[in-house]
């Protein structure tokens, strides 16, 4: 249904900000005037994942929980389930490889900056006792790294600013973006290529060859006269390619090298992965059709 991402300086307040955008989430999910589907709000967060501010001491260990993260999120998004992400957020690319997942699953986004200077921030993580402070220096670290949103890039967009100061997250803008927003189809770079299957490349030179041979028979029973030419590849053949040869002798050593231009074309489609769209038919009939045709259009009068 819809996805939302917090972003936001480490201690800047973005729990509080979560808490208060599920409640008011929650609340409107039961109102009586709600007609919508049925939907539950999940959060997903470094607390709810056991994730110690401790990782982020460390680069090496930081990058597995990010990871952890990540995965946990792509588990939870769902068509019935508005999924808050509760965590700094602070690497764009990060937000970007979210966003792209959320578009695969048809998702609506939205991006919260909850904003805090950054003494505000220190100050807060000093007067921590609930053993959630992060060190001094890490703090400081995380502070110098951080890659503020931006409503000019398409996955931090819609983007909804939070102050510091706010009482509350601006719950009706969020509200309409996550239920009327416009929903992106998935990116291309990130969709599986269909596959070809394991013994394409046999069916591709068996079949074509067999055409070749069975056009230079056919043209030696008819003495060239040319014409559509019905070839007989084999007796399982439930469909037999039909090629229009010009009224002249054609030579194999031209079918010869339409046929290695073909098998050429194709076995690159086949080894790197097609660029067609949705099931891709490799079968005998289907290539002797696609050869047929580009016979057809290749042989000169």
């Amino acid at each position: 249904m819809a996805f939302i991402t917090i972003s936001g300086y480490p201690c800047s307040g973005k729990t509080r900000r979560v808490e208060q955008l599920r409640a008011h989430l929650e609340c409107r999910l039961q109102d009586p005037s709600y007609e919508g589907p049925q939907l539950k709000v999940v959060v997903v967060s470094d607390d709810s994942l056991n994730i110690p501010r401790s990782v982020y001491n460390d680069g090496r260990a930081e990058k597995p929980a990010r990871a952890a993260l990540f995965t946990a999120v792509q588990r939870q998004m769902a068509q019935d389930t508005i999924l808050i992400v509760d965590s700094m957020n602070y690497i764009k690319g990060f937000r970007y490889q979210m966003y792209c997942a959320a578009r695969e699953h048809k998702l609506r986004v939205c991006t919260v900056f909850v904003v805090a200077t950054q003494e505000q921030c220190k100050e807060w993580n000093a007067s921590r006792e609930d053993g959630r402070a992060y060190a001094p220096e890490t703090l400081e670290n995380l502070l110098m790294r951080y890659e503020e949103p931006s409503s000019m890039v398409r996955w931090d967009s819609p983007l909804f600013t939070v102050p510091w100061a706010d009482e509350d997250v601006p719950i009706d803008d969020i509200w309409k973006a996550i239920t009327e927003g416009t929903v992106k189809p998935p990116n291309a770079g990130t969709q599986a290529v269909p596959k070809a299957p394991t013994d394409a490349l046999r069916t591709l030179e068996h079949t074509t060859t067999a055409m070749v041979a069975a056009i230079m028979a056919e043209q030696s029973a008819s003495s060239g006269l040319g014409g559509p030419v019905t070839l007989s590849l084999s007796p399982t053949a439930t469909k037999k390619p039909r090629v229009n040869l010009p009224p002249r002798n054609v030579t194999l050593s031209e079918l010869q090298r339409l046929k290695r231009q073909f098998v050429t074309v194709h076995k690159k489609a086949i080894t790197l992965g097609t660029t067609e769209k949705g099931a891709v038919d490799w079968s005998e009939e289907s290539v002797a059709e696609k050869f047929a045709l580009y016979i057809e259009g290749n042989l000169k009068p």
